[in-house]
C-alpha cells in the first residue's frame, strides 16, 4: 500500500485536532452559529462565494440551508452567488472577474444578511471586493481561509483561518466548519 494515503489522512486529522484544541476558534464558531440563526429568524439571507473548489464548497453549504441538513423543514434563504452563469460571464466579460461577487452583493443583499466567503489563500480579489461592498451595506462577513488569513484577515467580521497552508486540508476543514454551522443553526431554528 502507498504510505502517502495514510499520510494524507493523518494530515487531515492533525489539522482538525488543531481546530479542536483552539478554544477561540470554537467560541467563534458558536458566535457565528448565533449570528446566522438570528439572520434567518429576521428573514435575512445567508449567501456564499468562492472560486474553484471553494465555489463547489460554497454551493454545497448553501444547499444544506436551502434544501435540508438533518431535518425535513422549510427551506432557508441561502445560495451560492456563482450559480447564475449568464450573470457571471456577462459581468466578468463586461467589467472584470474581480467584481462578479461585489455587483451581485450590491444588487441582492440587505443590511443584516450574512456573506460567507471561502478562499484558501484569503486573497481572492473578487471575495475581497464583495466583502468591501457588503460592509458598506451592513452585511455581516464571515471568511474561511487558510492559516495566514491573507487579506481577508482584516476584511472579515469573523474569520476562520484553518491552521494549514495545504489547500486540500484547508478545504476539508472548511466543510467541517460549514457542516457544524448548518447542523446547529438548523437545530436552533427547528428544534
Amino acid at each position: 500500500m502507498n504510505p502517502k494515503i495514510k499520510e494524507n489522512i493523518s494530515a487531515s486529522i492533525q489539522v482538525k485536532q488543531q481546530l479542536l484544541a483552539d478554544t477561540a476558534m470554537l467560541e467563534k464558531i458558536e458566535t457565528v452559529i448565533g449570528i446566522v440563526t438570528t439572520a434567518f429568524r429576521n428573514g435575512k439571507k445567508v449567501l456564499f462565494c468562492g472560486n474553484g473548489g471553494s465555489a463547489a464548497d460554497a454551493q454545497h453549504l448553501a444547499a444544506e440551508f436551502s434544501g435540508r441538513f438533518y431535518k425535513d423543514r422549510k427551506a432557508l434563504p441561502s445560495e451560492a452567488l456563482h450559480c447564475n452563469t449568464s450573470y457571471l460571464t456577462a459581468v466578468a466579460n463586461d467589467y472584470s472577474y474581480d467584481v462578479i461577487y461585489a455587483r451581485i452583493v450590491e444588487g441582492t443583499c440587505q443590511e443584516g444578511d450574512v456573506l460567507i466567503g471561502l478562499s484558501t489563500s484569503g486573497n481572492s480579489k473578487n471575495i475581497l471586493q464583495a466583502f468591501d461592498t457588503a460592509k458598506k451595506m451592513g452585511v455581516i462577513t464571515v471568511g474561511l481561509t487558510g492559516a495566514t488569513g491573507g487579506k481577508m484577515k482584516d476584511n472579515s467580521d469573523y474569520l476562520f483561518n484553518v491552521p494549514s497552508s495545504d489547500t486540500p486540508r484547508i478545504q476539508e476543514s472548511h466543510i467541517l466548519i460549514g457542516h457544524i454551522l448548518c447542523e446547529f443553526v438548523e437545530a436552533n431554528l427547528f428544534g
